[in-house]
């Protein structure tokens, strides 16, 4: 039997078009000329030296993506602050804060809600152990995490690819499955830029985007926690749900992913719910049984447990090739060797 569904958003038929140059992508593509023109002339800004990145006065590492509707980034930002820590490195982490309610610069807390600091702030709050701060303007997040916590010594930016005021040393371009899809600009496709562009590696869930560009491929692998957590503090194997009717709720960029995984590891889905990505949560209910286990992603959590606490969480593992790391060690080690 098929799960109960929610209506498809439309974003997601948007993403759909995005894959290939259809009726819906070539309708759009006068506006990406448009828009591409306007990426230009603020490259060409930069580029000229008419305007100047800020820069951070530390190594600053962008982790983001040249497409729209998420790549996967906030969990290969965990990944490398995580790396950075046992490097013996003190990081803090930068975001805009998308979604929040809020519009000035602040620190989001482990116990911030989601809806002043923006989802994935909260969750690298929480999950990260760095200091994390927002702002709409990320320097104005740089400048202020720095002066409350001077023991900083890099910092890491979740997303800010296109955020060209931002001075970085390193940039890791994260692609999800489907790569750059058919390779028009913002509207007729998924790039927020033209690609390839300069970066220091590229990160890819599937196969290799195309063009490849000349940056450092690596290939990363995604996989569910072996265990889920919920809001009480309680924590249960994802074996353990074997046999239930279960239901499943996503508001991320790609919900069917998340979905297929947890089906991959044999759990029966009697309903799922695929929202929109940041979707706040506040008016949401439940399809199935209030006694049927409820699944949600880790971003999703630190919205739902305000009124659910009972939700079951389940995180995203990443592992990325040996080969990455030693890349980013020696740029690191480049940028401690500069002169001050």
């Amino acid at each position: 039997m098929n799960p109960a569904r929610k209506r498809p958003m439309r974003g997601q038929g948007l993403q759909a078009a995005w894959r290939s140059r259809g009726l819906v992508a070539r309708a759009l593509w006068p506006l990406s000329r448009v828009y591409a023109a306007a990426v230009a002339w603020r490259r060409r800004a930069y580029d000229s030296g008419c305007k100047r990145p800020e820069s951070a006065g530390l190594p600053l590492i962008v982790v983001g993506n040249v497409i729209a509707g998420g790549a996967g980034k906030t969990p290969v930002t965990l990944a490398v602050v995580e790396h950075l820590r046992a490097r013996g490195c003190r990081p803090g982490i930068v975001s805009r804060g998308y979604g929040r309610s809020t519009r000035d610069c602040r620190e989001a807390l482990p116990q911030s809600p989601a809806a002043e600091v923006g989802d994935e702030p909260a969750l690298l709050a929480r999950t990260s152990g760095c200091p994390v701060f927002v702002a709409a303007r990320r320097m104005d997040a740089v400048r202020a995490l720095r002066t409350r916590y001077p023991e900083v010594d890099v910092i890491v930016s979740d997303d800010g690819l296109q955020h060209l005021a931002m001075g970085r040393d390193i940039e890791l371009c994260v692609f999800n499955d489907e790569g750059t899809g058919n390779g028009w600009l913002l509207p007729a496709g998924p790039l927020r830029e033209p690609w390839p562009r300069p970066v220091t590696a590229v990160l890819h869930a599937g196969d290799a985007p195309q063009p490849p560009g000349t940056a450092p491929l690596f290939a990363l692998q995604r996989r569910l926690a072996p265990e889920a957590v919920n809001g009480l503090g309680q924590r249960m194997a994802l074996s353990g749900f074997a046999g239930q009717r279960l239901e499943a709720v996503a508001a991320i960029a790609r919900p069917e992913r998340f979905f297929a995984m947890l089906q991959a590891q044999g759990l029966a889905l009697a309903h799922v719910q695929a929202l929109p990505d940041h979707y706040n949560f506040e008016s949401f209910k439940r399809l199935g049984q209030s006694h049927e286990a409820l699944i949600c992603t880790e971003k999703d959590a630190v919205k739902l447990w305000t009124n659910l606490p009972q939700a079951w969480a389940v995180a995203l593992e990443l592992e990325l090739p040996p080969a990455f790391w030693s890349l980013l060690d020696a740029r690191l080690e480049s940028l401690e060797r500069k002169p001050a």
